[in-house]
């Protein structure tokens, strides 16, 4: 469903632009309640069985894009309830992050099979032989399964040589890896919190849009508008996202009519985590610790402390890309406000950890932030563009891609140390992640360094992204042999790892 023009896109692109209008606007924030008037307009429904419905779950989604919570139905609130909190520049999201709009969900079916119309009826009735469980009887002329005898073996949908047979499965289940999302009394979509690592994964999977992430647009604008120095450290996968003309200069041009101070490529701090995860990897691989993670991906660290805490130690120590480029900056700027925008939901609870909040001020996904130039009507074929971003490497350009940050640390120590001789393995999707992690606790992979990245892709592929992935790969690539610098080594801050750990 990623980079597929659609009416859920259009409609989380309205709710974004609608918040963002509003918080330009200044003032009474009180507004919001008019919102899902201009998000939904006219008296027709677009979409679902009424315009009330459809306006009702626009007001959840801006309350959602304002950082707050989902309100009960049991209860008469206000829209607006709580956004004199959420009005602070400073207010970070109300866990939790991911939600599921209850009255939004189509309560769709779960891991069944089920005879389609392409049943013929056939003489050889191979669903009904293999079925272990005399599951099969045939009715009105078809294949007919009970699924109070069924245990989804899917050894019909198989031996089916009409491929009558269908899986069905509930679309945001299958995407979460972590086996997070069960159903509730009236077989609608939950998640439980304590196993969800907001990979973001559902939402872009839902194909009636009922998971929606929190987010802080309002917040940042208002920190812009406050008159705060507000930098952007913009992650490497932005290249594209936005449109063909969205060159980086262009980029650039936009996000200084958005208001942003400056506007810095996290590529800058992907250059000294590449240096830093070599250095980590040599001298602690395997003289005190069998193999070591990858730290980039939080939703891969957040996979590994749920479900393997024993193995935590072998994470590596290094910051993320994200925060190193933050502390440069706030240590350049002292009293500046740092954006991480990016592709990532993850990101946002990454931003809320204690040791964090005082380097990342706010996170902002690209979808949200083409809210924001939609809200101030950007135009990138006719804006003139500004400077460009060229402090970044290729090989930190290149961590946007799943096996980017492998390479870049294999190619690093082979450049410290041509003699080293240096293992990897990686997996993509957060399944394929656990089955890697079982491995390594196994001790399939000593001395190895292992990339993890929770969306299949790696992060050009992150919930909070426009393109298809397969288009952003190639951007991506294209972008990373524009720049003259090809290693980590060519930063102008490649010496300064320790000294913002």
């Amino acid at each position: 469903m990623r980079g597929i023009p659609s009416l859920i896109t259009d409609i989380r692109k309205k709710v974004f632009t609608e918040v963002a209008k509003m918080a330009y606007a200044g003032g009474d924030y009180t507004k919001a309640e008019d919102l899902p008037y201009a998000i939904v307009p006219g008296d027709r429904p677009l979409h679902r069985e009424s315009v009330f419905l459809e306006r009702a779950i626009a007001g959840e989604r801006v309350r959602l894009a304002m950082g707050l919570s989902i309100r009960s139905v049991q209860t008469r609130t206000l829209m607006t309830e709580g956004m004199d909190a959420a009005a602070g520049a400073e207010q970070y999201y109300e866990p939790p992050l991911i939600n599921i709009i209850p009255y939004a969900c189509h309560a769709c079916p779960t891991n069944q099979y089920k005879v389609s119309n392409y049943c013929q009826n056939c003489l050889a009735a191979s669903c009904q032989k293999v079925c272990p469980k005399d599951a099969i009887s045939f009715r009105n002329n078809r294949s007919y399964i009970d699924l109070d005898k069924c245990i989804r073996c899917g050894k019909c949908a198989t031996a089916c040589p009409y491929n009558a047979i269908v899986h069905l499965e509930r679309p945001c289940q299958a995407a979460c890896g972590m086996d997070a999302i069960s159903s509730d009394e009236h077989g609608r979509a939950v998640i439980d919190q304590d196993k969800c690592v907001a990979c973001g994964q559902c939402l872009v999977s839902c194909p009636f849009g009922a998971v929606v992430d929190k987010g802080q647009i309002f917040q940042v604008i208002q920190s812009i508008l406050k008159g705060d120095k507000v930098i952007a450290v913009v992650a490497p996968a932005f290249i594209g996202q936005f449109g063909k003309h969205s060159t980086p200069g262009k980029f650039i041009a936009a996000m200084k009519k958005l208001g942003f101070a400056r506007i810095v490529e996290v590529a800058v701090g992907a250059d000294i985590c590449t240096i830093e995860e070599a250095r980590d990897f040599m001298e602690r691989v395997p003289s005190e610790q069998d193999y070591m993670a990858t730290s980039c991906c939080p939703a891969w660290q957040s996979m590994i402390y749920k479900l393997f805490p024993g193995e935590t130690k072998n994470i590596s120590m290094t910051l993320t890309p994200m925060v190193f480029t933050a502390r440069l900056m706030k240590k350049k700027y002292p009293g500046c406000k740092v954006v991480f925008v990016g592709p990532c939901a993850a990101k946002k609870l990454e931003a809320m950890r204690e040791d964090i909040r005082s380097d990342v001020d706010f996170v902002l996904t690209f979808e949200e932030l083409q809210g924001m130039f939609e809200a101030k009507e950007i135009d990138f074929e006719t804006i003139e563009p500004m400077d460009d971003l060229n402090e970044g490497s290729a090989a930190g350009r290149g961590f946007a891609v799943a096996g980017g940050v492998a390479k870049a640390v294999e190619d690093m120590v082979h450049q410290l140390d041509p003699d080293r001789e240096i293992k990897t393995a990686r997996a993509e999707g957060l399944r394929d992640c656990r089955k890697l992690m079982a491995m390594a606790k196994a001790g399939k992979y000593e001395g190895y360094l292992l990339e993890g990245m929770a969306c299949p892709g790696g992060c050009v592929a992150g919930a909070g992204t426009l393109l298809p992935v397969n288009l952003a790969t190639n951007v991506v690539g294209r972008y990373q042999s524009e720049t003259d610098r090809v290693s980590p080594t060519d930063s102008a801050y490649r010496d300064t790892g320790k000294i913002l750990d």
